[in-house]
């Protein structure tokens, strides 16, 4: 579950689940800076819960969680409220894609797309004014309702590229923490796991039937940068 011969520190921190299965998953604490995994767990859902562990564990380890990067998931940024947070820009814009698809049919939607697009190459000044005069140009679109058949009932009509937009405003202070704090050295994606979630998928893939606890076991030997059992 750790790297036992890693001195405790501050730490900037990426945490982050991945699914091998229905059902069957790890969490993953890995230090950038360190290259090193510092914590993983099986889980079976991703929560609050599970990131609350992950840090108590660090914490009660001796290392100083100086700042973290997260996904957007909804409670997540509590567990760490009193630190600062980054939310992966990768994340961020794989949320927008399931909102609006890459290929939107509407002028809005391939809009925003180009804003979300843009998101790795802005300040967080110039993303904001973006983001506000989409919003300006488009808030009548944003404002349209459809009416049920029964006449008494309605939904907005641009339901999927109202949430992309409420997305991105909403997690709008948390995109540029790297920015802010620069003593920090703050990563603003966590790509450092996802190349170990992508190297652990395609292992797993080869090796279909595994009981449960040997299919750990190669995963705990891919994290720790160890033999394959």
């Amino acid at each position: 579950m750790q790297v036992e011969s890693l001195n405790a520190q501050s730490i900037v921190v990426g945490m982050d689940c991945s699914f091998f299965g229905r059902g069957y998953g790890i969490i993953v604490a890995r230090s950038p800076r360190l290259k090193q995994n510092l914590y993983w767990k099986q889980i079976t859902t991703e929560n609050k819960i599970v990131y609350e562990e992950a840090r108590k564990y660090l914490e009660q380890a001796g290392f100083a969680i100086k700042a973290v990067v997260i996904d957007a998931k909804h409670g997540i940024k509590e567990v760490f409220s009193d630190l600062v947070v980054q939310i992966c820009h990768y994340h961020q814009q794989q949320i927008i894609q399931r909102y609006l698809t890459n290929r939107p049919k509407t002028e809005a939607g391939q809009e925003l797309r180009q804003i979300s697009n843009s998101l790795t190459h802005q300040s967080e000044k110039s993303f904001g004014e973006a983001l506000k005069a989409w919003h300006d140009k488009w808030k009548s679109l944003l404002a349209e309702r459809t009416l049920a058949p029964d006449g008494k009932h309605w939904w907005y009509t641009h339901r999927q590229l109202r949430a992309a937009y409420r997305s991105l405003r909403t997690n709008l202070p948390y995109l540029f923490s790297y920015q802010r704090y620069p003593d920090l050295c703050i990563p603003n994606t966590n790509n450092s796991l996802e190349g170990y979630f992508g190297k652990l998928k395609a292992l797993l893939n080869n090796h279909h039937g595994l009981k449960r606890w040997r299919r750990y076991q190669m995963i705990q030997a891919v994290l720790n940068n160890r033999p394959l059992p």
